[in-house]
């Protein structure tokens, strides 16, 4: 390996350190907050992808009747909630029109927009906007009546929701993979290495992203709120902050990083529907540097994943993999000496 080599490789661990840092800092988030080690969180990256090759293709994505579906169930298990504890009707009618609004505008204006051939930009911001309602009403479904839980529970409860919601991506995009074209297809020459506008858009895209939720935490209130109930979530409770709001928050936040990610990576990277559960696992490894607390670590285990699977694809491509979820393990070792915790109960 000369240098030339050796440069090519480390702009290629960069970029894919790039996405693997969007996806720790939404692991790191969800976490802080609610406790949860979201498995699923691959899955909006796949799902990000997958949603605007089905709109590129000119059909209507399987996410958008998911979204309807998660929006129904959603309204009924609030009508239900609603009246077993005799609230008025006026302010259950408004919770069920929150809960429908977005999922029944998406689901009748996807197809009305479709057949005018939208432009590329279009297409981005109905991805965006589909994938990221899902946030708060799986946050809804499968989790805020557990918010009491242990972690552990949370866990098995994760598990449960990657293997439901791979199943439904198989059913939805089927087992062909999918590429989007690039957004950006200029190419700079820069000594030995060759930039693609696809790339500067992925490095331009993170750093944009990562100075506005700095900002959000520092300088908004509902980020202050959710910093808050990261650090005590019983004291902010007792604060007024309320623990579902914050969690439906957080999922929505992490739902728009995912789908962000996917929409990144899909044009250099083909994209099945289970490929989210590896690039979940790698952003995973890059948040446990950080012990799922830490952003600024979780970054930088960002970039060392990247780097760590270049490097090992060069000299070892059929173990890049191995390479790279071996590499946890004395992270984890590490982690369990400078950061006990005790056993919850």
């Amino acid at each position: 390996m000369d240098l030339t080599i050796a440069a090519i490789l480390g702009l290629d661990g960069l970029t894919n350190g790039a996405i693997y840092a969007l996806v720790a800092l939404a692991l790191v988030l969800v976490f802080s907050v609610t406790r949860i080690i979201f498995i699923p969180q691959g899955e909006f990256v796949a799902f990000g992808a997958l949603t605007l090759a089905s709109l590129q293709m000119g059909k209507v994505p399987g996410t958008v009747w998911l979204l309807l579906m998660m929006a129904v169930a959603v309204a009924v298990l609030d009508l239900v909630q609603g009246l077993r504890e005799h609230r008025p009707m006026p302010r259950v009618a408004r919770g069920l029109a929150v809960a429908l609004a977005a999922p029944v505008a998406l689901a009748v204006g996807v197809p009305v927009l479709l057949p005018h051939q939208p432009p590329l930009w279009v297409q981005v911001l109905l991805t965006l906007a589909i994938v990221t309602a899902m946030g708060p009403l799986l946050y809804r479904l499968a989790y805020r009546a557990l918010s009491g839980a242990s972690v552990l529970t949370l866990l098995i409860v994760s598990v449960g929701v990657h293997f439901a919601l791979t199943g439904i991506g198989l059913v939805f995009f089927g087992a062909e993979g999918y590429r989007t074209p690039a957004f950006w297809e200029a190419r700079f020459e820069l000594g030995p290495l060759s930039l693609t506008g696809q790339t500067l858009i992925i490095f331009g895209a993170s750093v944009v992203l990562l100075v506005a939720m700095y900002v959000f935490f520092e300088r908004t209130l509902a980020g202050k709120a959710l910093r808050a109930t990261s650090v005590n979530r019983t004291g902010a409770r007792l604060m007024g902050i309320s623990g579902d709001t914050a969690g439906s928050q957080t999922f929505t936040m992490a739902a728009f990083i995912g789908a962000l990610s996917g929409l990144l990576i899909a044009p250099s990277t083909t994209i099945y529907y289970d490929t989210g559960f590896l690039i979940g696992l790698k952003g995973f490894v890059a948040a446990v540097f950080g012990g799922l607390a830490s952003f600024p670590m979780a970054l930088g285990g960002a970039i060392g994943v990247g780097l760590i699977e270049s490097f090992g694809s060069f000299w070892a491509s059929a173990f890049k993999e191995v390479i790279v979820f071996t590499v946890i393990l004395p992270v984890l070792l590490w982690r369990s000496f400078v950061d006990p915790h005790h056993e919850e109960h």
